[in-house]
């Protein structure tokens, strides 16, 4: 990515985003991280650290607690110090400790009662003064409401300008309002950026980025992150007598590369899952491809066009389940060796997913899903679903049909190709579930302080587009003007396993086509306090694959409440043959131990014994475990910032 910028004549990325999974229905989600804030900040950093190393920029955003689609230029986060700082500010520090990209954007939303943009404690107390910002921090597009505020918070830049606030600026400055000393402090953030710069530094970009090598890259990182969620019997991978197929779902013939607004991406083609299979050597079932070729155009060209100002802007709107007969499926299920299904479900920015036919699947998309797999295993044949999703699905109701399923998420350009990798064996899956797959969205912590986007009116979510044309709403409803984060510190797995909430998939989850085998942990601790984990991984299965191993911690809690445990480390295995051992070696920082507490504003590690645990996933029963005897002590004191507002 750093490099096609840099080819094409670009100075920063308008990317990464890092703001956390609270709700799975979060419209962005499919391009920020993770659940959790640790693998969210460290793969975060990874990035930007990536793109930067080409010369170019990249913008960390949005800062922060960006969270929702809805109203999100007016809506009021609320929400203690804690929770801010312990699950939605961490991966912003860690990034910007690891990374330092070289542009910060600040986010629409207010937190506490203020615009975020306008928090001098949230801009330049803990950005600058506690983390050692050092780049530029801007505004989203339209952000905030007053310019001097903003100016006086701590940004250097507004984005993307306009005339009322270049008067606001001039006339507080005359009048004595804003400072020199501000303006002068936003001028040489600026141009210390802008000495930084390839076109500054007299770079001429030649328009042509090295696209056949980069599709090289997409198509292996998307394999990297796919995860193998079912695998009845080791069907997958599928074996050489497995030489026709027949393909089921509209995504299957229009695969969805990536999700839309901000974090959609341009590719000069897209490689359908038709197309993989038929790459990878497969038969496809003519019959049925002619099917939906017909049916696909048809039902787009019905398909109601959005209007108004804001229609390029919305999410795309997906065609229906196309109708199968018995007779094709009949038909089908004689004449081929198995069945795909592909399952597409995408999402954008300004809105929300629908839980009615974004995170449930339709009437249409259940029967089809049920109608295959009844034909096929009656034929004897296996049945695999892809999961071609923007984030997490409900799976309960329907997961026992199908004989495997495979979740690709949307996985760019080469979207097809990779799967068909995976599919049929050239590469092993070794991704692993970033966030939690609740049984039912009714069991989401945050489900009664989140909007449900089923329940927005055609007037509200005009309202809230209005709102990025710098109109703001105005009103108390829950939800929309405000939402409250009651569920504080207790997001995704930190939620289920301490609660005991069963899920579909736990946070970590994934399979492989091989099996591994881990050693007895040991656990040592360095004069700092430092902890290192070592584990022996050894692949005892018959293919060569990756494992990612996982450490959780659990506090002993008797100084404040504490979840039953907390994702410390990670790390992915290379490529083990079958036989062969690695040692993984996972150090982290005594800080890491520490909690915030609100009424010393602090970060203190309190004393007593840690349950170290190499687990699978965070729901792992049988973890191996080992204790640490920690004497606490306060690794930091802080400024209280991010109070409620006083009513």
């Amino acid at each position: 990515m750093g490099d096609e910028v840099k080819h094409y004549g670009v100075d920063v990325l308008l990317a990464p985003a890092t703001n956390i999974h609270r709700n799975p229905l979060n419209g962005r989600n499919f391009e920020y991280y993770s659940e959790d804030p640790l693998l969210a900040g460290k793969i975060c950093a990874a990035m930007i650290n990536g793109v930067q190393g080409n010369g170019v920029g990249t913008s960390l955003k949005h800062f922060a607690l960006n969270n929702q689609e809805t109203n999100r230029t007016s809506n009021n986060v609320i929400g203690t110090p804690r929770t801010f700082r312990e699950i939605y500010l961490k991966p912003f520090e860690i990034a910007v400790k690891e990374s330092q990209p070289w542009t910060i954007m600040t986010s629409y939303n207010n937190v506490n009662g203020t615009m975020a943009s306008e928090r001098c404690d949230l801009v330049t107390q803990i950005l600058r003064h506690e983390w050692g910002f050092k780049g530029v921090v801007m505004t989203d597009w339209y952000g905030g409401e007053h310019a001097t505020w903003q100016m006086e918070a701590g940004n250097d830049l507004l984005m993307p300008g306009k005339l009322s606030q270049r008067e606001e600026i001039k006339k507080a400055v005359l009048n004595g309002r804003l400072s020199m000393e501000i303006i002068d402090r936003n001028v040489k953030h600026i141009l210390e950026y802008v000495v930084r710069t390839p076109r500054f530094k007299g770079y001429v970009a030649d328009n042509n980025p090295d696209l056949k090598a980069h599709a090289t890259v997409t198509r292996n990182a998307a394999l990297e992150g796919m995860v193998l969620l079912k695998n009845n019997k080791n069907y997958l991978p599928i074996t050489d007598k497995v030489k026709n197929v027949a393909v089921f779902g509209r995504t299957s013939y229009d695969f969805i590369a990536g999700g839309t607004g901000s974090g959609d991406v341009n590719h000069a083609y897209v490689v359908s899952l038709i197309d993989g299979l038929q790459n990878a050597g497969l038969a496809i079932d003519t019959n049925i491809k002619e099917l939906y070729e017909k049916y696909i155009p048809e039902a787009k060209a019905t398909q109601p066009k959005p209007t108004g100002q804001f229609a390029g802007f919305l999410p795309k709107i997906l065609i229906p389940e196309m109708s199968l007969s018995a007779a094709d499926l009949l038909n089908a299920a004689k004449a081929n060796d198995a069945a795909v299904i592909t399952i597409g479900k995408t999402s954008g920015e300004f809105a929300d997913r629908n839980i009615s036919d974004n995170f449930c699947l339709t009437y249409a998309e259940k029967k089809m899903v049920s109608d295959v797999c009844a034909a096929f295993h009656k034929a004897g044949k296996k049945i695999t679903v892809i999961l071609n999703v923007c984030g997490v699905i409900e799976t309960q109701s329907w997961i026992d049909g199908p004989d495997a399923v495979l979740l690709a998420w949307l996985p760019g350009q080469e979207g097809g190709n990779s799967v068909a990798d995976m599919l049929t064996g050239k590469e092993n899956p070794s991704g692993r579930l970033p966030m939690t797959w609740p049984v039912n969205y009714a069991d989401v912590p945050s489900r009664n302080d989140f909007p449900t986007p089923d329940d927005i009116s055609e007037g509200q979510l005009a309202e809230s587009l209005l709102g990025f044309m710098d109109v703001r709403t105005t009103g108390d409803r829950k939800n929309f003007d405000y939402t409250e984060y009651n569920d504080g510190i207790y997001v995704g797995y930190r939620y289920y396993t301490t609660k005991h909430v069963p899920v579909s998939y736990p946070f970590g989850y994934g399979l492989s086509y091989t099996s591994f085998k881990y050693g007895k942990p040991a656990v040592s601790k360095d004069k700092d306090g430092n902890i290192t984990v070592s584990v022996d991984v050894k692949n005892n299965g018959k293919k060569a694959g990756k494992e990612v191993v996982q450490i959780y911690v659990a506090a002993p809690g008797n100084d404040m409440d504490k979840p039953a445990r907390e994702l410390k480390g990670f790390a992915k295995t290379k490529i083990l043959v079958p036989g062969e051992s690695e040692m993984v070696k996972i150090t982290r920082p005594y800080e890491s131990l520490a909690s915030f507490n609100e009424s010393a504003s602090a970060w203190p590690v309190e004393s007593g014994d840690y349950t170290i645990m190499v687990a699978r996933n965070a729901a792992d029963t049988k973890p191996l475990m080992a204790t640490v005897s920690e004497t606490g002590r306060v690794t930091e004191t802080v400024q209280l910032c991010l109070l409620p507002e006083q009513k």
